[in-house]
């Protein structure tokens, strides 16, 4: 069980770089720009709340994953000009942990097919720790950034 659990998390790290690579030869095609960019995989709020995505903001903020992308962490006030490339930068976190979660999907597919089960299950779900609720927190944030801007839009300019 620990070399399953050793693996998984092995895997997950190496799609990280994989979908670092992807992402980086993708982001400039207009099939990034038309669909990749504006993937949207939980539309309802609600949703998000009761797969525990809150919890897992938490763990990332007060874990060791807050250093691991310095690009979209705020230690600051945020100027309203830097909002469109914070955006940006979740946009390539999000599609490169999306990416690397159906890299590691594959592993665990094959693995299924070999009759490892519980080898496939563990993969899986540190799969979806590792790189589908990271990339599930990206798109929550951008909605956020969005939502943000929409307000700042729609405020009266003091004049």
């Amino acid at each position: 069980m620990l070399r399953y659990i050793t693996f998984s998390i092995s895997i997950a790290i190496i799609s990280w770089i994989v979908g670092l690579t992807i992402n980086a030869l993708l982001v400039k095609t207009s099939f990034y720009q038309k669909k990749l960019a504006k993937l949207t995989i939980i539309r309802n709020p609600d949703f998000s709340k009761r797969i525990g995505l809150g919890i897992f903001l938490w763990i990332v903020q007060n874990s060791f994953f807050k250093y691991f992308n310095p690009k979209l962490s705020i230690k600051k006030k945020i100027k309203i000009s830097e909002l469109d490339n914070l955006r940006y930068e979740m946009t390539i976190a999000e599609v490169g942990h999306l990416i690397a979660f159906l890299f590691v999907m594959i592993f665990a597919m094959v693995k299924v097919f070999n009759g490892q089960f519980l080898f496939a299950l563990i993969m899986m779900v540190i799969n979806i720790l590792l790189n589908l609720y990271p990339s599930l927190l990206q798109q929550e944030n951008k909605k956020r950034i969005d939502q943000f801007k929409i307000k700042l839009r729609s405020r009266p300019s003091a004049g």
